[in-house]
């Protein structure tokens, strides 16, 4: 993708124009216009070929509407349009075709919503609203300027091996130890213990976010996410599990998008089955933790995850984290588990059966509950070793890996850095 949108001053502009391929779509948006103070004739028949024809002898408006629909190459077209927008043109994209390939392809050209067809006024007059507020919205002078941001995933072998363990105690000391603003997403959505551990009630968060992911923006973050401390907040659901989860995804990518922008990290409690149905949800994660224990069972899907991510999350740093670790009760020895997966384990967490009761006791993460221990001074290390700060390895001895700094950098400036979309999936 070339030219990408990025709201900028008026200029005088009018306020909004749409090229819209129907006219069912246009009875919807007309009334709605009119509501919002703009001029109905500025809904003009004719989708985005129109649009480029358009603007490209006259100026841009503030908001841009375009209509996908009778377009056969929608991203090739996109491009064209960039061409002729001025900068500061917020773009809002509708169309027929519920993809989250062509979604995320469509927010990476720069377009700020995505709705799918038939339109209501509802939907209409929430992307209108939103697309207000991202253009009024102070704009960094900058573009370098972003902050950095390190997304990771933690992905559990086997349940039981404490991959959510790790996430809320890894979310703690980010939050607390290194001050980093931190999310803390977890993606069970019928069975997670996020909220739980830090003895919180999870809310309606993350169910709404998956029935209506083109509400997902700042405000929605800033309330459906429940605080666990000043820089830690976590989204998280009890779903009943009589109703199975109905989603594509888009959802879960808006959020993280959002998380991009009102955090520094993002910790991702991501079961294996969500890694499986929807494997775009690591696209933008720097590093994946494979939380493991010392069993052929484990050892087993050790091998298979690190397979399947080497070959579709190539970007994301693997960490394999042994949990649980006693050697004098281990199914298999560590010697043994390395030589199965062909790599060494980055680190070794020791059991402590006490350690984890008194967390459980107190309602807090095991790292909290228990700071002085030798487990939660192995996750403090992990911490560190995320943040490019340390290189030690699980046993205190320094590997001599790269530093994760400069790697995460260059990633945030790349990032997408202007108001993600939202899409209706």
């Amino acid at each position: 993708m070339s030219t990408q949108w990025k709201p900028g001053p008026n200029g005088g502009r009018d306020p909004f124009a749409a090229f819209i391929c129907d006219e069912t779509a246009l009875d919807e948006l007309r009334p709605v216009v009119i509501e919002l103070g703009w001029q109905p004739e500025k809904c003009n028949k004719g989708g985005l070929r129109n649009a480029i024809q358009s603007l490209s002898v006259s100026a841009s408006p503030n908001i841009l509407m375009v209509d996908l629909s009778e377009s056969g190459d929608p991203l090739n077209d996109i491009n064209a349009l960039a061409e002729v927008c001025e900068p500061g043109t917020v773009v809002i994209a509708i169309g027929q075709v519920n993809d989250v390939r062509l979604y995320r392809d469509l927010l990476a050209s720069g377009i700020h919503d995505y709705l799918l067809k038939p339109l209501s006024a509802s939907q209409l007059r929430d992307a209108l609203n939103q697309a207000q507020a991202v253009f009024a919205a102070p704009k960094a002078s900058d573009p370098d300027s972003a902050k950095r941001h390190i997304s990771t995933a933690v992905i559990g072998t086997r349940g039981g091996v404490g991959a959510s363990m790790l996430a809320t105690s890894l979310s703690h000391i980010f939050s607390t130890k290194h001050n980093l603003p931190t999310a803390l997403l977890d993606l069970d959505i019928h069975f997670g213990t996020g909220a739980l551990a830090l003895d919180l009630e999870p809310g309606r968060g993350l169910t709404d976010a998956i029935d209506n992911p083109s509400r997902i923006d700042g405000l929605f973050i800033e309330r459906a996410m429940i605080r666990a401390n000043d820089n830690l907040s976590i989204l998280s659901a009890e779903a009943p599990i009589n109703v199975p989860l109905m989603t594509d995804g888009a959802a879960f990518l808006q959020l993280e998008e959002e998380f991009r922008q009102a955090f520094e990290m993002t910790m991702i409690d991501m079961p294996r089955n969500m890694l499986i149905n929807f494997p775009h949800l690591l696209n933008d994660v720097n590093v994946t933790i494979v939380a493991c224990d010392m069993t052929l069972a484990s050892a087993r899907d050790t091998i298979r995850i690190l397979s399947w991510l080497k070959t579709n999350a190539a970007h994301a740093m693997p960490v394999v984290v042994a949990n649980k670790v006693a050697p004098a009760s281990s199914e298999i020895s560590k010697a043994d588990f390395e030589a199965s997966i062909e790599r060494k384990v980055d680190f070794s967490i020791p059991f402590d059966q006490k350690a984890a009761a008194n967390s459980a006791k107190l309602g807090q993460t095991f790292a909290q509950a228990n700071a002085s221990s030798k487990a939660t001074g192995v996750m403090n290390k992990i911490a560190e070793h995320i943040l490019g700060s340390g290189g030690d390895d699980g046993d205190g001895e320094t590997d001599g890996k790269k530093s994760l700094l400069g790697t995460f950098d260059i990633k945030s400036l790349m990032a997408k850095k202007d108001k993600p979309a939202k899409a209706n999936a």
